[in-house]
């Protein structure tokens, strides 16, 4: 075997969702981190297809370049990418970053508990709780979710059902599970697909949505919703999702089905939670805070061999 490039990498999952966190950055001049994304996805394309893509990643990973803080006020700085290229902001990314600065002897411990985390949508900060050397739990404050637009048709006429359209950290259709028969459970994933499927491509020609989410909201009373939240690529996100959540909350804050002093669970298919809880109400729209954790799943080195037939990867669909 010939080594052509190796790359050092920490793998962190976040309710579900896989991180993969490289770092090994490319050697380019960048003058701020807009300036360094708009590069990224050309620079670094290769590295992005060999890590990401499948036999090293799948389908459903995500990932993050760590890099120095060009903000002096920042503790680190981080660069979003999924197969599509990158990504401006990614709340789950964020708590895999920090977990793995910190546990890992990256950065070092504070009393304070506070962090601040650079990205192309800006500084963010987090709370970082540390117990026996782990991180046990992540806080992260939101950017202005709001909705706009409710109770809007579906286009497909065989599916007699409304949605709420939420802009969180993208743009969500927001559809309450007494529009189909499906359960939110493993057990009826193949009729979950089949319905995301069809809902997808019923709205693809008719707005720019960039995921859709079905969201069981039969135990509100106990402070908890189920959900399942489909990519435009029809790809299930692993986790509850932390936009999947702000969006959901946002659209049952703005039909006064919730209280604002209240905080409530987001569970997945998969049964894994994010907690989410009102911060404040700007002009902009809603805040929220979001509750999580990571966990380290594996170190790692990836090679490359020039004479391997699959430099760039695939992904099975």
């Amino acid at each position: 075997m010939k080594i052509q490039k190796m790359y050092s990498t920490i793998d962190v999952h976040v309710a579900g969702e896989a991180f993969r966190i490289i770092k090994d950055v490319p050697f380019i001049h960048y003058q701020n981190l807009k300036q360094l994304n708009k590069q990224i996805s050309h620079v670094f394309l290769e590295e992005i297809n060999l890590l990401l893509n499948e036999p090293r990643g799948f389908a459903g990973i995500n990932g993050c370049l760590i890099i120095p803080p060009v903000n002096q006020e920042a503790d680190a700085a981080v660069i979003f990418l999924n197969h599509e290229g990158t990504v401006p902001l990614h709340y789950g990314g964020i708590v895999a970053v920090i977990t793995a600065l910190l546990e890992c002897g990256y950065l070092k411990p504070r009393a304070s508990n506070k962090y601040k985390i650079e990205t192309v949508s800006g500084v963010i900060p987090v709370t970082a709780t540390i117990e026996n050397n782990e991180v046990v739990s992540v806080l992260i404050e939101s950017e202005p979710c709001q909705v706009t637009h409710v109770n809007v048709p579906s286009p497909y006429e065989h599916l007699n059902s409304r949605f709420s359209l939420v802009q969180a950290d993208q743009l969500y259709a927001v559809f309450e599970k007494c529009d189909t028969s499906a359960e939110i459970r493993i057990e009826e994933l193949s009729k979950l697909k089949k319905w995301g499927k069809t809902v997808l491509q019923s709205l693809k020609s008719k707005t720019p949505v960039k995921s859709i989410i079905l969201m069981d909201a039969s135990h509100l009373d106990e402070k908890r919703i189920k959900t399942i939240t489909f990519r435009n690529d029809e790809y299930i996100v692993r986790s509850p999702g932390f936009g999947s959540t702000m969006a959901c909350y946002t659209s049952l804050l703005s039909n006064s089905r919730l209280y604002m002093e209240s905080s409530f669970i987001n569970e997945s298919i998969f049964d894994s939670s994010l907690t989410v809880q009102f911060a404040k109400q700007t002009e902009s729209g809603y805040k929220f805070t979001l509750a999580s954790r990571g966990f380290i799943t594996g170190m790692q080195k990836f090679i490359l061999d020039p004479t391997d037939p699959l430099p760039t990867g695939f992904l099975l669909k």
